[in-house]
């Protein structure tokens, strides 16, 4: 009786974690997998899908330079004060003493070291000639931030400071953010946060004076650029309806752009002086210095890889789908068939994989859009107003594409028409011709003139056992589908 029992219990516990894989993926883990085996008319294939590699800390893989390359302190070995004391002027700078040094790979390495470890400057000696400093972290990669950006200053924070990206390697490039005490008398820019931000504004280039303003060392560290707060626009404030996010990314090339990297710069153009005047008589008491960075992202793959590589100091994308390239960026050789495209998000949650085809092969028609993709496009919200700051390059267009006939994006044999909407076939409707008609129509999709055949009547619980004992017999009490 004991054996029976714990047989059922084994059945019942393998059918609720098929059920559970098959609706309930968690945390969007399916962009992790790039494929999954399905039973169809022709038998065991596979199923293909979106997706992209899990987020990580990306500075394990920068390469960091300074300009000016001398600005770092400790040759000569130099003396500093303490901004809030100018009589404490005790801590050395050594760059041939290890235990002195500050050389800028201590902005990386691991925190909660006592004594804290930071790359620090060279004094402002040459006041008032200004004390600039770039500090350039660079990738070789193209990376898709998922994290806020924070700097934690070990000195007093900037009173001037400018956070720049470029997406083309550092030959462009572009602000992200402007920060300083006085926003009007630094930048000519009003003062904003990004609370003041709206879906239509979210492009906008702001200053913001939250993180300059104040100098006690104990307690205003960090410098922050707000990656999550832009995100919960979308998603909302715990990012809870990420198929909104997700379908706004996938039409809005706008917003994609504005959370891709291949490198950052930070511009420190004004050092903390505590004071609306400079002492000119304690000037070892402004200086720059960092502990840390964080910079949280993932390879960009084009929804075309599930992991990324690090060998010979370069990230690459592992790409499936018959795509190559260091960001999935083209299709392989003899493959073809279709010209390439990026994956896409939709339809929610499995997204589309628009693998590329062998030459040989005819265009590839793509699955019906399940019902929950249905319902999370309609979350997706409005269009993101284009930035009106000179700096960002942006398309002339204000209006997302709905369609793409090289993207394939009308579902069921749609047909797209000047990019804007899809002519569906008459079985059809939706945005992307993705919705069956007979959705709408009284009785649904079930109903007796649906065309389509009736649900059936719930299995009894004696059959259903019955299937779960079988199940158990066949198959080991594991979540986890067979695979090839």
């Amino acid at each position: 009786m004991h054996f029976h029992f714990a047989l059922m219990l084994q059945a019942l516990w393998t059918g609720v974690c098929q059920a559970a894989m098959q609706h309930y993926p968690a945390a969007w883990g399916h962009y992790d997998v790039c494929k999954s085996q399905i039973y169809s008319d022709e038998g065991l294939t596979w199923d293909y899908m979106a997706c992209q590699p899990e987020a990580a800390d990306m500075t394990q893989y920068l390469k960091v330079t300074l300009d000016p390359p001398n600005i770092t302190c400790g040759d000569p070995p130099e003396t500093y004060c303490a901004l809030e004391n100018p009589y404490m002027c005790n801590n050395e700078c050594d760059a041939s003493t290890e235990e002195l040094a500050h050389p800028p790979e201590l902005m990386f390495d691991i925190e909660g070291r006592n004594p804290t470890t930071f790359w620090q400057s060279t004094s402002w000696k040459k006041y008032p000639k200004a004390l600039l400093v770039n500090i350039t972290l660079s990738w070789n990669k193209t990376i898709e931030l998922t994290d806020d950006i924070i700097l934690t200053f070990e000195s007093g924070r900037p009173e001037q400071m400018v956070l720049e990206k470029s997406l083309d390697y550092g030959r462009t490039w572009q602000p992200y953010q402007f920060y300083a005490t006085d926003c009007l008398d630094a930048f000519t820019m009003e003062p904003k946060t990004v609370q003041d931000l709206t879906q239509h504004t979210l492009l906008d280039i702001i200053c913001t004076e939250d993180y300059s303003r104040g100098y006690v060392w104990k307690y205003d560290k960090t410098v922050r650029f707000e990656i999550k707060d832009r995100f919960a626009l979308f998603a909302g404030p715990r990012l809870h309806n990420m198929a909104s996010l997700y379908g706004q990314l996938d039409t809005t090339k706008n917003l994609r752009d504005f959370f891709t990297i291949t490198d950052l710069r930070v511009r420190l153009l004004r050092p903390a002086t505590g004071a609306t005047m400079v002492d000119e008589n304690n000037l070892s008491r402004y200086f720059y210095a960092i502990s840390d960075i964080k910079v949280q992202g993932r390879c960009k793959c084009n929804l075309h890889a599930n992991s990324c590589v690090y060998d010979k100091e370069k990230l690459s994308c592992e790409c499936e789908h018959n795509t190559t390239g260091p960001d999935c960026g083209r299709c392989k050789k003899n493959y073809q068939g279709r010209a390439w495209s990026a994956g896409s998000y939709l339809p929610i949650p499995k997204g589309t994989a628009n693998i590329c085809i062998p030459n040989n092969i005819g265009p590839v028609i793509r699955p019906n859009v399940s019902s929950l993709g249905v319902a999370n496009r309609k979350e997706v919200a409005p269009q993101v107003a284009l930035s009106t700051a000179p700096s960002v390059h942006v398309a002339n267009s204000k209006r997302a594409r709905v369609c793409d006939n090289e993207l394939l994006r009308c579902q069921n044999g749609g047909e797209c028409v000047n990019n804007v909407r899809c002519n569906c076939p008459s079985a059809y409707t939706g945005l992307q011709c993705e919705k069956p008609r007979c959705e709408t129509e009284l009785g649904g999709c079930g109903g007796p003139d649906s065309g389509q055949a009736p649900l059936m009547a719930p299995p009894s619980p004696r059959l259903l056992l019955l299937l779960l004992l079988g199940s158990a017999l066949l198959r080991e009490a594991s979540c986890w589908p067979d695979v090839l």
